[in-house]
């Protein structure tokens, strides 16, 4: 078992000390030895399984020698965007720029799924696009590519803001992973939706996120309240109940079979899924896929206790896990497991915690 971390300099301290939990305790689930990081010369007869930070591309996979879901934890894509958000929706008609591998076909069929929006890969595509929502709705939400959650994210209502905002993106970063721009959503929550597959078992799960404020006082991400139950989304959708719950998993499972027909060479042993509710300019309640990630994230560590409960208890069927983020240093409520709690110099004080409610009762473990 050894992790992968990607080139992004200077992360906080929390992500690697995260992504390092997280991988001692899926070498536990397998029985693996953990060996911490990555290193070429690592023994070449032994098998590795991975838990990269990022996404892959499949020509770094095979360097790797990952070529199944059974080799890591997270996912492997043939290009570069398919692991971006700009996925999720078209490009102007006569777009400049187009990335090699780019269907216009799928983007058109995830259009009942998503939000009204336009995606594009460079600045000029993208300022007629938001123009030409701008002129049919009241604000739109202008979004990086390669944005983690809400990071880096700006709401335009006129031209010069959506200027602005574009002037703000890294060219390079817009040409390779692109930027979406699509309506503006009120009185959000915002679903995860997702599957996980360690060795033979497999989970799904469907749940909200919170918000928390950091030390800046900005709202940010605060974790995740996931239930989960044994096996994929055909067993999460039967043991679902909640209308709206089942709306978003019906979007979910749309938009997952749609990118995995047109991509057939994508394989990922975790599939989560952000999906928005929330008014719109009329007031009505809107719902659309934002994002996919098939990679380590902040609901990971929920997914791994799961996994780990489900693990030491063949009879469960159902467990609820949660993921915390609190900006400060705290004492965690019982039996949570702490996976960070310090003074980051990038972020300030956080603690870090998971914590698992299994057999309570019918509903929500045996």
């Amino acid at each position: 078992m050894v992790e992968l971390p990607d080139d992004v300099p200077k992360r906080a301290q929390h992500e690697p000390a995260t992504r390092r939990w997280i991988a001692q305790r899926v070498a536990d689930l397998l029985g693996y030895r953990y060996a911490g990081r990555y290193e070429p010369d690592m023994a070449v007869g032994g098998r590795l399984y991975f838990v990269p930070q990022s996404t892959l591309l499949l020509d770094r996979a095979r360097q790797l020698r990952i070529s199944t879901e059974r080799d890591l934890l997270g996912g492997v894509v043939p290009h570069r965007f398919v692991a971006s958000k700009a996925i999720s929706h078209t490009l102007i008609d006569n777009a400049r720029v187009v990335p090699e591998g780019w269907s216009q076909d799928l983007a058109r069929s995830l259009e009942s799924v998503v939000l009204p929006g336009r995606s594009a890969f460079g600045r000029d595509d993208a300022r007629e696009a938001g123009i030409a929502l701008l002129k049919r709705h009241a604000a739109i939400r202008v979004k990086p590519g390669a944005g983690i959650g809400g990071l880096h994210q700006s709401v335009a209502t006129t031209a010069a803001e959506l200027d602005a905002a574009l002037d703000d993106l890294d060219e390079d970063a817009t040409r390779q992973l692109g930027v979406v721009l699509e309506i503006n959503l009120q009185d959000v929550e915002t679903y995860s939706v997702g599957t996980v597959r360690v060795g033979d078992l497999t989970i799904a799960y469907v749940g909200v996120q919170r918000l928390t404020r950091n030390h800046k006082g900005h709202e940010v991400y605060g974790g995740s309240d996931l239930t989960c139950v044994r096996g994929r989304f055909e067993e999460l959708l039967d043991a679902t109940t909640d209308p709206a719950q089942r709306k978003v998993l019906g979007l979910t499972m749309h938009y997952d079979a749609a990118i995995a027909d047109r991509y057939p060479q994508l394989f990922a042993s975790r599939r989560n899924y952000d999906v928005a509710a929330g008014r719109g300019e009329d007031g009505a309640l809107a719902h659309g896929v934002l994002e996919q990630s098939w990679r380590i994230g902040g609901a990971t560590p929920a997914e791994v206790s799961a996994l780990a409960a489900f693990a030491a208890d063949p009879t469960l069927h159902r467990v609820r896990a949660s993921s915390h983020e609190v900006y400060d240093l705290i004492d965690p409520p019982p039996r949570a497991e702490v996976y960070f709690s310090a003074i980051d110099p990038a972020v300030g004080a956080l603690t870090k915690y998971s914590l698992v409610k299994c057999g309570l009762d019918d509903r929500d473990g045996r």
